[in-house]
């Protein structure tokens, strides 16, 4: 089955009041992640991966430390974290279930250390990149990944990411990345969706 972009969860202009224009996702959804879809299903085609469940094309085209990944996983991976990234978003779910709270506070010490090392996580990635919330075994963990390398490279669940390439946030933010990613931290990450994850990996 054939790659498709999927329809973002909320309208364009649905973030524009929470620090994330329309104009952004027009060029960042319509464009950037389109533009992954088209190109992962023009190199996947007579591969042996065509067919493939996405998380065994990423799993299975991933080199480890690697300089430079190649096409079918840069494509690939980057149509996956797009995916997770507008779900992980969103106009509603910003109260923070108590669940998930519980559990920020055990792994972190408090839910505004986890935001300061996941802020600093982005901030710190040099180029284009991601940081994450993932979940490896029974730990709770805050990372970073360049390019489009994700967590399921190192078999860990994401629980919350943060695209910080610079597509993500220049037209809003120009080069304030350390701005973006405390506005995405404050306004903009949908807690409910990051514990479903965290409920669906086992709490």
């Amino acid at each position: 089955m054939a790659f498709e972009l999927p329809d973002l969860p909320y309208s364009h202009d649905a973030l524009a009041d929470l620090g994330m224009s329309r104009e952004t996702l027009e060029y960042h959804h319509d464009i950037h992640h389109k533009a992954y879809v088209d190109n992962g299903n023009k190199l996947v085609a007579g591969t042996e991966w065509e067919g493939k469940p996405i998380e065994e094309i990423i799993r299975g085209n991933y080199q480890p430390g690697a300089v430079a990944q190649n096409g079918i996983f840069n494509n690939v991976a980057q149509h996956w974290n797009h995916t997770q990234f507008w779900q992980m978003m969103g106009p509603k779910g910003r109260a923070m279930p108590s669940e998930l709270e519980a559990r920020l506070k055990d792994a972190f010490g408090s839910v505004e250390k986890f935001k300061e090392e996941f802020a600093a996580a982005g901030a710190a990635q040099f180029g284009s990149g991601w940081c994450w919330l993932v979940k490896e075994g029974d730990a709770l963990k805050v990372t970073k990944t360049e390019n489009g390398v994700n967590p399921l490279c190192f078999g860990q669940t994401a629980l919350l990411g943060c695209d910080v390439w610079e597509h993500s946030y220049y037209i809003d933010y120009r080069n304030r990345r350390p701005a973006y990613l405390q506005n995405f931290l404050e306004n903009l990450v949908n807690w409910e969706n990051v514990a479903e994850r965290l409920a669906a990996a086992g709490g």
